[in-house]
């Protein structure tokens, strides 16, 4: 070139979280990077085995591209995968370990997976959905795997109703040769595919590329603060958002991973007595599972632990209870299409109750590799005022957002049709301070006043959800709104007591209005009982909503 500028193989390397194992293998080799009950791997140790996984993968016709399955809890073979799958390839997807036998078969159908690793648990699901959806066509084979504790004499492969069933560790065994890693030629090239959780209908399938792996990696060491030798307990679904990237983003501080099968109190603080865990991440109920637990299960811990959980945030005293016991709180805000959190705050102790009730999430400035967040007006495109009245869409653009819906054009489109920004369905407004604050989702806000753009006149369904869950009497609560006319909006609360408890439709619409500060019309109805929710645990709004109008 003319002015002696030039990109090639010196300069340019297509970013891949492959290399953070390399690199872990060679800088912390003879660092623990594994521990599950009594087996330990060293980072060496992990990298000979993700090579072997590799190289065992490409012996089974598994080529560039192909889709690989797995559906196991958090234990060393499913992370292991992260890594052996994109090392032969091949793009990875991890599925919800408490999917139904259809949506899992379905799901699998979407996928085109050649090739299904299985926990010994749940073989039995995954053969009959292979043997319901794959009728008439070539079947997947499946690879089971045992946990280390079990005695594998005499399991060989085997063939099941056309399914080639084979032994993880036995695949592990033959030697790799002159086999190298795969490494793609295009960083945007998909890695692994994540499926939502289905709350607003059929799971969709989100795929990552390389190169947002890489850099959500990254972020994740600054998102959660990732210091030197971070010992990480798996509390998070690897399933979900591929762990929220802690997968690859804790080979690449070498640090050691704690692998659970089981979650529960005593799991945790034994872990953290043990091996000094210093982080854990997951869903909200973690902090209630440490509330609820028992003396006896409970340690002193060796410093402070941070957890970080995303969705629903508990009642105040939950927390407040959590951080006393030396854990340090955060909170994320994110999605499936964003790699999980996008925004994570700490928990402020000193706000009042009803400030964290209201379940805000604030950032003046968004994380490390997210280009932009905003709230916009879907009808004009532009930036809402910056009001705290007027609501809008929040929206993202960065280089870790998803690339696209698997085999849903349509859908990607859309999700992309706001001028580039990537559109969450969630509603926002922005405070005078700039900061951004989330009200509900799209689907789940409640209009008071037909017709109005005032947040005045819009209802968080969440708000009134956290309100009515810091009453130590109820257990679970959900909020929707039903329209009657054109102008007429009631809304109803779905309320589960806790076991004994005894309250009135009157008592918990006071305990409502006193803490969303007197807001009018904040209740119309309760109704008393379990919640449903479809096959991942959340709550469906969408049944309730029909419940509601016909009850009406």
């Amino acid at each position: 070139m003319e002015d002696g500028l030039v990109q090639c193989s010196g300069n340019y390397v297509p970013l891949t979280p492959i290399s953070f194992l390399e690199r872990a293998a060679s800088v912390y080799a003879e660092r623990t990077s594994v521990v599950y009950g009594d087996v330990r791997y060293t980072w060496r140790e992990t990298h000979w085995r993700c090579l072997r996984l590799a190289s065992a993968l490409v012996r089974l016709n598994i080529s560039t591209g192909d889709r690989v399955a797995a559906i196991a809890p958090n234990i060393p073979a499913l992370y292991e995968l992260h890594f052996g799958v994109p090392m032969a390839g091949a793009v990875l997807a991890p599925m919800n370990v408490m999917l139904d036998e259809p949506t899992l078969a379905r799901l699998l159908k979407k996928l085109g997976a050649k090739l299904i690793f299985v926990d010994h648990c749940y073989t039995r699901l995954i053969s009959r959905a292979i043997d319901t959806f794959f009728e008439g066509s070539q079947k997947p084979s499946v690879v089971v795997i045992h946990d280390h504790h079990d005695d594998r004499r005499g399991y060989s492969s085997s063939t099941r109703n056309g399914s080639t069933y084979l032994d993880y560790e036995s695949l592990l065994a033959p030697e790799i040769g002159d086999f190298r890693a795969v490494r793609p030629t295009d960083e945007c090239d998909p890695i692994s595919v994540s499926f939502t959780s289905g709350s607003t209908g059929v799971p969709k399938a989100v795929v990552y590329s390389h190169r947002s792996a890489y850099l959500n990696s990254i972020a994740a060491i600054f998102r959660y603060e990732i210091r030197e030798s971070p010992v990480f307990l798996w509390t998070v679904d690897m399933f979900r958002c591929n762990g929220w990237c802690f997968t690859w983003a804790m080979a690449a501080v070498g640090g050691t991973n704690i692998c659970l099968r089981a979650l529960t109190a005593e799991a945790i603080f034994t872990s953290i007595d043990l091996h000094g865990v210093t982080h854990l991440c997951g869903k909200p109920v973690i902090l209630t599972i440490i509330y609820d637990s028992l003396p006896s299960d409970r340690k002193t811990l060796p410093h402070n632990v941070q957890i970080t959980v995303a969705g629903t945030f508990p009642p105040a005293n939950i927390v407040e209870k959590v951080e006393e016991l030396g854990f340090r709180v955060k909170h994320g805000y994110g999605m499936t299409e964003l790699m999980g959190p996008a925004i994570v705050t700490p928990w402020n102790h000193k706000s009042s109750l009803k400030d964290n009730t209201q379940n805000r999430i604030r950032e003046t400035v968004h994380g490390t590799m997210m280009e932009g967040v905003d709230v916009i007006d879907p009808r004009t495109m532009r930036t809402v005022p910056s009001d705290g009245r007027t609501p809008g869409e929040i929206v993202f653009r960065g280089n870790t957002v998803m690339i696209g819906y698997l085999n849903d054009l349509q859908a990607t489109r859309e999700a992309f049709g706001m001028d580039g920004w990537y559109r969450t369905g969630d509603v926002g407004v922005i405070n005078v301070d700039g900061q951004i604050e989330m009200k509900d989702r799209e689907e789940d806000a409640i209009s008071l006043n037909y017709g109005s753009k005032s947040s005045d006149a819009l209802l968080s369904s969440i708000d009134v959800e956290k309100v009515l869950q810091a009453n130590p009497k109820v257990r679970e609560a959900a909020v929707v709104g039903v329209r009657r006319g054109d102008s007429e909006v009631k809304v109803c609360a779905f309320v589960k007591l806790e076991e004994g408890a005894c309250c009135d439709e009157e008592e918990i619409k006071e305990w409502s209005k006193e803490g969303l500060g007197g807001v009018s019309m904040a209740i119309d109805k309760v109704w008393f009982g379990d919640l449903p929710v479809n096959c991942t645990g959340k709550v469906q709004k969408s049944v309730l909503r029909e419940r509601a109008a016909y009850l009406y």
